[in-house]
């Protein structure tokens, strides 16, 4: 007589899940660290100016950006060739400023909605008359706030 019994339940061994999270957990890390999160396509050409005296701003999440300039190659056809304004991801006008730093604003939290800044990209080759009517629509919009792109201008350049 034998002291151990054989079982009669001979299933599927269950399967170990011990390893599971490590596996999930780098692969998180993984597409964390390769993903960008998504820039603004670009509809119009802004080359900005050189300057000597910039400073870096400091949280990027408060920054809202305005891009002036002339539609590129692939929007010139469809958009001509007259300066424009890009918010976001589209053509907009002077007057559609105000709604959308509303907008940018109340996606913000409450208490950084005061510290918002609005980065203007503007060509170089524009007119001031576009850049001084954005200017008095933001501040019709109470964003005071306002930082100019540009940058940063070689000393071997100064010495020309």
């Amino acid at each position: 007589m034998s002291k151990f019994k054989k079982s009669k339940n001979d299933g599927v061994p269950e399967l170990n899940m011990s390893s599971l999270s490590d596996i999930v957990f780098m692969f998180l890390f993984f597409f964390m660290s390769v993903t960008t999160m998504k820039e603004v396509d670009l509809k119009v050409v802004v080359d900005v100016p050189h300057a000597t005296e910039l400073t870096k701003l400091e949280k990027k999440s408060l920054v809202t950006y305005i891009y002036i300039g002339q539609p590129n190659q692939h929007n010139r056809a469809r958009m001509g060739s007259e300066t424009r304004i890009q918010l976001n991801d589209r053509f907009a006008e002077v007057d559609e400023i105000q709604d959308y730093i509303a907008q940018e604003k109340g996606s913000m939290k409450e208490e950084d909605q005061p510290f918002m800044t609005v980065s203007l990209k503007i060509d170089k080759e524009t007119q001031m008359g576009i850049v001084n009517d954005v200017k008095q629509a933001l501040r019709k919009a109470y964003a005071l706030k306002i930082n100019y792109s540009s940058k940063r201008r070689d000393n071997s350049e100064l010495t020309r």
